[in-house]
């Protein structure tokens, strides 16, 4: 078995927003997989805080960061990439369905600009494709059902999950997003519970659920399958189905969908400049009657 990787993780409370630094102990090449990036929505003031934490511990580290991971495009923070991919040359690399996502938000945002084939990112991947992390290995493993575009990364004995799965204690991702679907999370998900009971599954968000004082973003199959509030072993796919319906019906939008969306599509930029060299972020409003 390949030796295991090193993890830093970064949480952003901020966002309940887990980043990982990722580092080959042999070789010191590196990954960064979901970097945040610090936005202020009440302002729309930005900063680099965790831009600055996640490099000096690469520095620390001495490790030269190859790959910038996105998990998805996320609908709860904005990524960093562009900044960390300016300090490190690093390439930017999410899944190749991110097109799909593209699409439906090209047309929601009415963002001319942005491309329907990825072009914005660095390397779209596929289902079981390989990227070299010094002398490991990053296996990309498609997981839909959250959005059509989610992957997990596998890197040694450690897989990086995005959002397809949380705690044991807090359970699974909403999938009532454009292109979510319930029944392909499920399969996602027992794909990703067929991996070796003792791999090291680690989380993209955690929100401390009731009972716990804590955070915490690192678990394993075998835990997942014992204890998954939503999906555990025995779990029926109508089951989970019906208990994701209802639950995601009365979730609430994330606070910073709108503008977390139309930046991370674009790969981390923001939208064009206006004439007077000024970027804004869109807000799509429609009138509900009573």
């Amino acid at each position: 078995m390949a030796h295991a990787p090193t993890i830093d993780a970064f949480f952003d409370e901020a966002t309940f927003t887990v980043t990982y630094l990722v580092t080959d102990p042999e070789t010191r090449r590196a990954a960064i997989v979901d970097p945040v990036l610090d936005y202020d929505h009440k302002s729309g003031k930005a900063s680099t805080r965790s831009v600055e934490r996640v490099l000096a511990k690469a520095k620390e580290r001495q490790a030269s960061v190859d790959w910038i991971l996105e998990t998805h495009a996320h609908a709860d923070h904005l990524t960093a990439a562009p900044l960390l991919k300016a300090r490190t040359a690093a390439k930017v690399v999410i899944g190749e369905h991110i097109r799909d996502v593209q699409r439906i938000f090209r047309k929601v945002f009415n963002a001319a600009d942005v491309s329907e084939d990825g072009r914005e990112f660095d390397r779209l991947v596929t289902d079981a494709e390989t990227l070299p992390l010094g002398d490991l290995l990053i296996e990309v493993m498609h997981l839909p059902g959250h959005t059509p575009a989610d992957v997990a990364y596998r890197i040694g004995d450690a897989v990086f999950v995005g959002d397809t799965i949380f705690m044991p204690d807090y359970g699974t991702a909403r999938t009532d997003f454009p292109g979510g679907d319930a029944p392909t999370l499920y399969r996602s998900i027992r794909r990703l519970l067929s991996l070796p009971p003792e791999t090291r599954l680690f989380m993209c968000h955690d929100y401390k659920a009731p009972g716990r004082d804590r955070y915490a973003w690192e678990t394993t199959v075998a835990e997942e399958r014992a204890r998954n509030i939503h999906v555990h072993d025995g779990v029926t796919e109508a089951e989970f189905v019906a208990m994701r319906t209802k639950r995601d019906a009365s979730l609430a939008a994330p606070v910073l969908l709108l503008p977390s969306v139309q930046v991370n599509i674009r790969a981390g930029r923001l939208p064009p400049p206006d004439d007077n060299g000024q970027s804004y972020l869109k807000i799509p409003v429609r009138l509900v009657e009573a």
